[in-house]
C-alpha cells in the first residue's frame, strides 16, 4: 500500500483533497488497478484461510505495489479522477480490514486488536457522515499519528502472515506491534473526534 504509507487516503474524504480531480467518472488506468485490489480481496482472504500464507505474502506484496503503481500514475501523469478518489480509500480499508478479520478467525492474532482497528474506521467514517447530514462537512486531513497507525498495521499484518508461511518465529516483534497498534489506534481516534468536535462547535458560534 504506497499510497497508504505515504498519505493515508483513505481518512480523508474525496471533497477534502487538494489537487486537481477530473469530474468524469470514467475508468482510467489507475482505477482500473485499483478495481484489481479489490478484486484481490476474496483471494487473499481465501489464501489465509486456507493456510496458504506465502500466497498470501505474495499477494499483500502485489497489493502494496499496484497501489504505489495507481497512486504513481494518477499524479504524474494527471490520471486522478473523482472516481478514484474515492474507489482508492476504499480498495485500502478492503484489503487492510480484511487481513485483519481473516487473521482473527484462523487465531493469527486477538480479536479485541481487529475490534479496536474496524471500530476506529467505523467511528470516523460516521463522524464524517453525521457532519454531511446536518450540513457541516467536515474537512478531515491525514494526522501524523493515523499515518503512522497505518504503517504499523501494515507491518503486523505482513509480519504475521510471513512469520505463519516462512515458518519462523517473530512473537515478540508480533506482541510489540500489537501493543503499538493499538496505542496508535487509540490516539488517533482521539485527535479525530477532537477535530470534529472543534469543527461542529466553531461552525455552532459562527467562526
Amino acid at each position: 500500500m504506497g499510497d497508504i504509507l505515504g498519505s493515508e487516503r483513505n481518512d480523508v474524504p474525496a471533497w477534502s483533497q487538494g489537487g486537481a480531480l477530473s469530474r468524469g467518472a470514467s475508468l482510467s488506468i489507475p482505477n482500473l488497478i485499483t478495481l484489481g485490489r479489490i478484486l484481490l480481496v476474496p483471494v487473499l482472504v481465501w489464501a489465509i484461510a486456507s493456510g496458504e500464507m506465502r500466497i498470501a505474502f505474495v499477494l499483500f506484496l502485489a497489493a502494496g505495489v499496484s497501489d504505489a503503481v495507481d497512486g504513481f500514475l494518477a499524479k504524474r501523469f494527471g490520471m486522478a479522477t473523482a472516481l478514484g478518489a474515492y474507489l482508492d480509500p476504499l480498495a485500502d480499508k478492503a484489503m487492510l480490514v480484511s487481513i485483519y478479520v481473516a487473521l482473527a478467525v484462523i487465531g493469527a492474532i486477538p480479536l479485541w486488536l481487529v475490534i479496536l482497528v474496524v471500530s476506529r474506521d467505523i467511528m470516523i467514517v460516521s463522524a464524517v457522515i453525521l457532519s454531511w447530514l446536518v450540513d457541516k462537512p467536515v474537512p478531515l486531513k491525514p494526522l501524523l499519528v493515523s499515518k503512522l497507525n497505518t504503517v504499523a498495521q501494515i507491518v503486523l499484518a505482513l509480519l504475521v502472515i510471513a512469520a505463519l508461511g516462512f515458518d519462523f518465529d517473530a512473537q515478540l516483534a508480533i506482541v510489540g506491534l500489537m501493543a503499538l497498534v493499538a496505542v496508535l489506534t487509540l490516539l488517533s481516534v482521539a485527535f479525530y473526534v477532537a477535530e470534529w468536535v472543534r469543527h461542529m462547535n466553531a461552525l455552532d458560534t459562527g467562526h
